[in-house]
């Protein structure tokens, strides 16, 4: 699977997950509204450092925005 396509679809899971709408999401970390939205949709190369402060906005692990849905399935299991 693509990696920025991976870490979009988790962030916005995550996002979802946490009843946020990018605007308020946008809010919460800084990011615009146009970049998040970007990044969900897998056209954005975030960096290391990017992905660290989106993972901290949304009170989780860097790690859990590369983690493969079958892993996620495996843990839940």
């Amino acid at each position: 699977m693509d990696m920025r396509r991976l870490v979009g679809q988790n962030v916005k899971r995550i996002r979802l997950e946490k009843k946020l709408t990018q605007e308020q999401f946008s809010n919460i970390s800084g990011f615009s509204q146009q970049y998040l939205s970007g990044l969900e949709s897998g056209h954005r190369n975030p960096t290391v450092v990017t992905l660290y402060e989106i993972a901290k906005a949304l009170g989780v692990s860097h790690l859990d925005l590369l983690e493969p849905p079958t892993s996620r399935q495996k843990r839940s299991s």
